[in-house]
């Protein structure tokens, strides 16, 4: 049955119950806990929503075994570090509930002051932050412990988008002022330092400058100056030069600088074909450091194995298609640009942090969305699958019309 069809079939079965509104010659339900009913929404969103709930399952049961020794050791308490990311998932849960009944064109509108807070947080962190392992990348707040740099992730989307949507209206100054910004942020994430995140941002715009039709030649400058800072920030930072040395060969110095990296790939190793069973790892027994965070996919390889590391990376794939269709069916350059920085930052912080693990790049502090441990990453990563799901919905053209701009200031 064709969504015409559809769509009048339902108003017919649901006219005398339901008030509707009709703004624009769109509809959207006034007294709906969703922006348009379920049965409306594309077959992509729905299934982006399925695969999100089943990632966010998926993620609990992971940390829960990835967690529960130390937690047992160190808290008292094997469920210490379930019951606070379950802590965390309701503000999550809230604010993305608000984007999700919020246009994109209203978000647009406001991410830039919300953007300048950050910015000035994460610069905050460079004079007053927490160094923890080597890098300064935490605010403390009464008792919250805040990392701008995982926060403003969203936020960098929406101000990008803003700016690439239609980049050749753009008078020049916007242009030089708003590039002068990225380029701060990356500059400071990188001083605290934290290579991995500046990278993965730097990424993000590339490829959002990318598909906005900024020239190749300007995009290969960018990328040029981006790979020399980094090489300039390794063999300034001892903290980061090591890091890359023992990754290139981490049993050279295995009690040492590779003992991170060695004990990852002993975990992984020891999953063999199906693993050794959820819960059974060995490494979590504080042999291998910060399993609940920045390694634990060793966790999950250890216990599910070969076969289970390839299903989560179909599931990845899929994830990306689903991404990708949405990016694909938005009706203008900002949600379609929106919707790509989104899936950009989930599956490639994801290859990254299992890339990391398995010894491919550089050992780096990067978190599994929605599986490692951590209330900054659970917000942030949820912020920008709600911002998804939202270009989603609005691509069905019921709700959320943002007309494109004839010109721009």
């Amino acid at each position: 049955m064709s969504d015409r069809k559809l769509i009048s079939k339902y108003f017919e079965s649901s006219y005398k119950e339901k008030i509707y509104t009709f703004p624009n010659k769109n509809f959207v339900r006034n007294n709906s806990f969703i922006p348009i009913p379920f049965k409306l929404w594309p077959y992509e969103g729905k299934l982006f929503f399925l695969f999100l709930g089943i990632w966010c399952l998926f993620g609990l049961f992971i940390l829960g075994s990835a967690s529960w020794w130390v937690a047992s050791k160190n808290m008292g308490d094997w469920t210490y570090y379930i019951k606070r990311q379950l802590l965390w998932y309701v503000p999550s849960l809230s604010i993305s509930f608000l984007i999700l009944k919020t246009s994109i064109r209203d978000l647009l509108k406001f991410s830039k002051y919300i953007f300048y807070i950050m910015l000035l947080l994460v610069a905050g962190t460079i004079l007053f932050g927490t160094s923890v392992n080597g890098s300064s990348r935490w605010l403390i707040v009464g008792p919250l412990q805040i990392q701008p740099s995982e926060l403003i992730k969203p936020f960098s989307i929406l101000e990008a988008a803003n700016i690439f949507a239609h980049w050749n209206l753009v008078k020049n100054e916007k242009k030089f002022i708003s590039i002068l910004l990225f380029g701060f942020l990356i500059f400071l994430i990188m001083l605290q330092p934290n290579l991995s995140t500046a990278g993965l941002t730097g990424g993000l715009f590339w490829i959002m400058a990318f598909c906005g039709g900024v020239r190749l030649k300007a995009l290969g400058t960018v990328a040029s100056l981006g790979f020399f800072s980094a090489f300039v920030s390794i063999i300034t930072n001892d903290y980061q030069r090591l890091r890359v040395i023992s990754f290139l060969n981490p049993w050279s110095d295995a009690e040492g600088n590779g003992y991170q990296l060695v004990q990852s790939l002993l975990a992984i190793g020891s999953g063999g074909l199906l693993g050794q069973g959820y819960g059974l790892s060995m490494q979590k027994l504080q042999y291998l450091p910060i399993q609940s965070t920045d390694f634990i996919y060793a966790i999950f390889a250890e216990e599910f194995g070969l076969l289970g590391s390839i299903l989560l990376l179909g599931f990845l794939t899929t994830f990306s298609y689903l991404s990708l269709r949405i990016a694909l069916k938005c009706r203008n350059n900002y949600t379609k640009l929106v919707a790509t920085g989104c899936g950009t930052l989930l599956i490639g912080q994801s290859l990254m942090h299992i890339a990391v693990t398995t010894g491919s790049m550089p050992t780096t502090g990067l978190p599994l969305p929605f599986v490692s441990y951590g209330g900054n990453s659970l917000l942030s990563s949820s912020v920008i699958a709600s911002l998804l799901l939202r270009c989603s919905l609005e691509s069905t053209g019921f709700v959320g019309t943002l007309r494109a701009r004839k010109t721009i200031n």
